[in-house]
């Protein structure tokens, strides 16, 4: 499209497909990323699956002087904004961090980006947004409350672009809810590479698979459902990426933005994903049974009609696919130890 795009936290998982699928579609990209959950390393699969011009700016967007510098080297037409803080557990824990993070960090960058002259922006989002008592499928105009500082943090964000879109016309801001993201790139140059213990299932299952770590722990049996354990809509990483595509591409042709989810439309438990992933890998998962997790909620799974009617967007692959990259991924590519 002719477009040069700021992605920050684009070294990390999502950042990086993200930035594949948008060199494969024409778009010049400026990674923005303090490297404290990601790897530079990952710039050479980046290149050779989406193309070599891209570039590595080394910054916070905490830091005002940091996006000052970025946006004074070069001329954007959009941002995609990854970077923050995203493990709903962890939350709990620390929520100082996640609001420093997540709502600090989005406040520094559309300050940055108002001065830049530089007003249409993708949001990473989050379904955790919901209200718990959300009837699912969950559309886009259901219940907002979220349960957890990391759904708050992300809240708080999408109320606060609300406000300036209301002010100032001029913007223009795609706010994205994800479900939950899995799986890798089908090459198996890359993938999800979470540093210290994963916060994730498909990561903890393919460590403890691998025998990196000991087991997998199933947090919770007792959950209204079906088989007793937590219900989620998992999409591959894949068709996560192509979302931010459509989503700046509709920007661009309909001059103004939009808020919908991606995911599938489609509950998976925790223990069909197991049970799905040795199917599909001929292997064993290791797992326990454990208490539940402070913050979690029994199911979450999409209606992803607006992104199709808006966007002419879908997810593509199936939970199987989602499986066998994950898999790949850990025991071919960087993941592997």
């Amino acid at each position: 499209m002719g477009m040069k795009v700021l992605v920050t936290g684009g070294c990390g998982y999502i950042g990086s497909h993200t930035s594949v699928a948008l060199l494969q579609a024409g778009f010049a990209v400026v990674l923005f990323d303090n490297l404290s959950n990601s790897t530079s390393a990952v710039l050479g699969p980046i290149a050779r699956l989406g193309g070599p011009k891209v570039t590595l700016v080394q910054g916070d967007v905490r830091q005002p002087d940091d996006l000052a510098q970025v946006f004074a080297d070069h001329r954007f037409d959009a941002v995609i904004h990854f970077a923050g803080l995203k493990a709903v557990s962890e939350s709990v824990q620390v929520p100082l961090n996640y609001y420093e993070h997540n709502v600090s960090g989005t406040l520094q960058l559309l300050r940055a980006m108002d001065v830049a002259g530089v007003r249409r922006l993708v949001f990473s989002s989050s379904a955790t947004v919901y209200a718990e008592d959300a009837a699912c499928p969950l559309n886009e105009s259901a219940a907002l409350d979220a349960t957890n500082p990391y759904g708050r943090s992300k809240l708080m964000c999408e109320q606060l672009l609300c406000d300036v879109q209301a002010a100032d016309p001029r913007w223009q801001v795609a706010v994205l809810r994800y479900f939950n993201p899995v799986g890798a790139h089908p090459s198996g140059e890359m993938g999800e590479l979470p540093i210290g213990v994963p916060q994730n299932l498909m990561p903890m299952i393919t460590q403890a698979t691998k025998g990196l770590r000991p087991h997998l722990s199933i947090f919770g049996d007792d959950y209204p459902t079906p088989d007793g354990t937590a219900v989620r809509d998992y999409i591959h990483v894949q068709d996560l990426a192509a979302g931010h595509v459509a989503a700046l591409a509709y920007m661009a042709h309909q001059d103004k933005g939009l808020t919908v989810n991606l995911g599938t439309g489609r509950g998976v438990s925790v223990k069909e994903m197991i049970d799905t992933f040795e199917r599909v890998n001929a292997v064993q998962v290791p797992y326990r049974w454990a208490a539940r997790r402070a913050g979690d909620v029994a199911v979450r799974f999409a209606d992803v009609g607006l992104a199709q009617q808006l966007m002419g967007w879908r997810a593509q692959l199936s939970l199987d696919e989602m499986c066998r990259d994950a898999w790949r991924w850990q025991t071919t590519g960087a993941g592997a130890p």
